[in-house]
């Protein structure tokens, strides 16, 4: 059996960088992937979702042209050239990721799925395929999978998820998306601007339900305007194909419940994307066979040096709970280096900045309105204020008046508390008050900065002089 430095399991974020870093420091390195090199982000994440929503977006202002005056034919989106071009734009990432491994000095890619199975003295034993390793330190960067919930009837029909979604060839003519958070708007957006019917259902009370409620409404109120039917407050009880001689054979129907009313409601759909969530890939990682815990939901727990409670283990990524992001991830493997170098980072304390890539996009960080009066009953204040995206100059000029910026702001320390930004470029924008948050500067700060114009930026000094108490 070889004995190595290090051996890491999963090719998320985290790992291709760490491996790498490792193997600069001198380090004999085995990296196990059984998929997909790359991990969600390239192969069916951020990579595949951001590529085929540039296509979505360009047919969208395609449609409005004529807005700006520009006059354009009737549009018509090529399917499957868009989906061919997001199959070469993974394979370049997926490629690229690959050969920076492969080419590594010190590090060894072995292409099978891996677990540990117990020690050899000291050292932690992982076999992957016909490989097997004993290594010193071990490193878990396994991710997340699609949940999929227990709906009668199911698995009775051909559903899509995140995952299975970008390999279709043939675009859905009415695709039904259950979950209304982050996949299911962002995938159901893009379809909808695509050509496909799309129907969004949510048990929840509304869509984006971790949102101020205004925030919410305005979402659901944007995509309804592109002509996403939105059905919240409504939960999948029974998928059933459809009946034999009736649509074509991938079709199904979908019973309803809605939740106010106890009334049901059936739906036809030509597709159905299941979007209600992610679950750690932890159980087949054989972590009893060395004494590593999992929460009950099948996370790793760590402390904020990314250790588990078994010294020489370390978890990284999606599976730690403490971030589902890509930049998460990737930044756990800066706080792992930076520990291995005698420095003392930690992830306890981590200001996440986060975005949904729905068209405008939302910009998130921090705590809400609605946590901030939560905490109020502990006895906490707060300063908030809100400006209306149609307010903002560039806004106006770029034709894109949807959205909202507010701000949260802890009256005692006079630091940002939190951040809620929708609308034209949010997602850049949010970073902004992200950076203040980390470095714990006092709200006044942005205040007094001297902004650039036209900038949506250059109203945060406006909207910081507007702020009120939390009532």
């Amino acid at each position: 059996m070889q004995r190595v430095d290090a051996a890491i399991i999963g090719t998320g974020q985290a790992s291709p960088a760490l491996a790498a870093a490792l193997a600069e420091r001198g380090k004999s390195v085995v990296v196990f992937e059984g998929d997909l090199v790359g991990g969600s982000c390239v192969n069916a994440g951020c990579t595949p979702t951001k590529t085929l929503r540039k296509t979505a977006r360009v047919a969208h202002l395609a449609r409005h042209a004529s807005e700006f005056g520009v006059r354009v034919g009737e549009v018509e989106v090529d399917f499957v050239a868009a989906m061919t071009r997001v199959a070469r734009v993974v394979a370049a990432s997926r490629n690229s990721v690959t050969r920076w491994m492969e080419d590594t000095e010190r590090v060894s890619l072995v292409r099978a799925f891996a677990h540990l199975d117990g020690r050899d003295g000291e050292r932690f034993i992982v076999r992957g395929g016909d490989r097997a390793v004993a290594a010193t330190a071990v490193y878990l960067n396994t991710g997340t999978r699609p949940r999929v919930p227990a709906i009668e009837g199911l698995d009775s029909v051909p559903y899509l998820t995140n995952e299975t979604v970008l390999a279709l060839r043939e675009r859905p003519r009415h695709l039904a998306v259950l979950g209304g958070s982050y996949i299911g708007l962002e995938l159901g957006q893009i379809f909808r601007r695509l050509g496909s019917e799309v129907t969004i259902i949510e048990p929840g009370p509304a869509v984006a339900g971790r949102e101020d409620p205004d925030v919410s409404a305005r979402i659901g109120t944007l995509l309804q305007d592109e002509g996403v039917q939105v059905l919240a407050g409504h939960a999948a009880e029974r998928v059933l194909p459809m009946e034999e001689g009736g649509a074509a054979a991938h079709e199904l129907r979908l019973h309803l419940r809605q939740q106010a009313t106890g009334a049901v409601r059936v739906i036809h759909a030509s597709h159905l994307l299941v979007a209600t969530g992610r679950v750690p890939a932890t159980a087949t990682l054989g972590l009893d066979s060395v004494g590593v815990t999992r929460d009950d939901r099948g996370f790793v727990p760590t402390n904020g040096r990314l250790e588990t409670n078994v010294p020489g283990v370390w978890a990284l990524g999606d599976i730690n709970g403490r971030g589902a992001f890509t930049h998460t991830s990737y930044q756990d493997h800066e706080i792992v280096v930076a520990n291995l170098d005698g420095g003392e980072r930690s992830a306890d304390g981590r200001v996440t900045t986060y975005a949904m890539f729905t068209d405008p996009p939302l910009g998130r960080v921090g705590i809400t309105e609605t946590e901030a009066r939560v905490l109020m009953g502990e006895g906490r204040r707060f300063l908030v204020a809100d400006f209306e995206m149609a307010n903002v100059s560039r806004a106006k000029e770029e034709g894109e008046i949807t959205g909202v910026l507010k701000v949260v702001v802890d009256e005692e320390t006079r630091r940002f508390a939190g951040a809620t930004l929708l609308g034209l470029g949010a997602d850049e924008i949010v970073q902004v008050i992200g950076a203040l948050m980390a470095a714990g500067a006092p709200y006044e700060v942005l205040r007094d900065a001297l902004p650039v114009h036209p900038t949506v930026t250059e109203f945060f000094p406006t909207i910081l002089k507007q702020l009120k108490p939390l009532t």
